[in-house]
């Protein structure tokens, strides 16, 4: 006696969970963005094109390796790993800033969403990290930071007295030799009308004039 089954619907959740599958396997894959996977225990199950692009390691290289005891840096380590262990437990992280370095030893500076991955039954299987690398945005900060502190500098040593306002016309720079000249410290100074604390009345309408001017560019 032959008992059959029909299972062309179950072929066919079959099929579209496989097509789906491979869908997102090539979309990790080709992703314009570091991406890496790992498992309950930490070890790498997913390493994209980009992310060996980017630092150098072969997928090959990386598959199968504890991620944060071969792939960051020892300063690191214990945060990364506490990112990675909080997803694992479903805890989510957007945005977290961590260094790499790549094979050859160059710093690159990650910003990471960490995701936690799950089975059918919803179980956690891992954590699949999206990254973005923002060293040359690092870069530029860090660059205008020192600009910034240099012109910050300048300003306060100079040997001439030198003021800021906002739009307002309320004071937010006051060097020392504004301080030294007219007798204000620079904490009597900030926060506070320039025209009508420091300015004599009968000049007042001519320095707002120059001031306006000024801030209209």
């Amino acid at each position: 006696v032959g008992v059959g089954q029909d299972i062309t619907e179950l072929n066919q959740v079959m099929a579209e969970a496989k097509r789906v599958a491979d869908d997102l396997t090539r979309l990790i894959e080709t992703a314009n963005a570091p991406i890496f996977g790992i498992d309950v225990q930490g070890n790498v199950t997913e390493w994209n094109a980009k992310a060996s692009s980017l630092l150098g390691f072969s997928k090959a290289e990386t598959i199968g390796r504890h991620l944060v005891s071969n792939f960051i840096t020892e300063e690191f380590k214990y945060s990364v790993d506490e990112v990675l262990k909080s997803a694992l437990l479903g805890k989510e992280t957007a945005n977290f800033e961590f260094p790499m370095f790549t094979r050859s030893g160059e710093r690159k500076d990650i910003l990471l969403n960490a995701t936690t991955r799950r089975g059918p039954g919803g179980e956690v299987t891992g954590v699949i990290g999206v990254g973005q690398d923002i060293t040359q945005i690092r870069e530029v900060t860090d660059e205008q930071k020192r600009v910034a502190d240099d012109l910050s500098r300048l300003i306060e040593t100079a040997n001439a007295p030198i003021f800021g306002v906002d739009p307002k016309g309320m004071v937010t720079e006051w060097n020392r030799k504004a301080a030294e000249l007219l007798g204000y410290p620079k904490e009597d100074a900030i926060g506070k009308d320039m025209i009508i604390s420091f300015i004599e009345p009968e000049n007042r309408s001519s320095v707002e004039e120059i001031l306006q001017k000024a801030l209209a560019g």
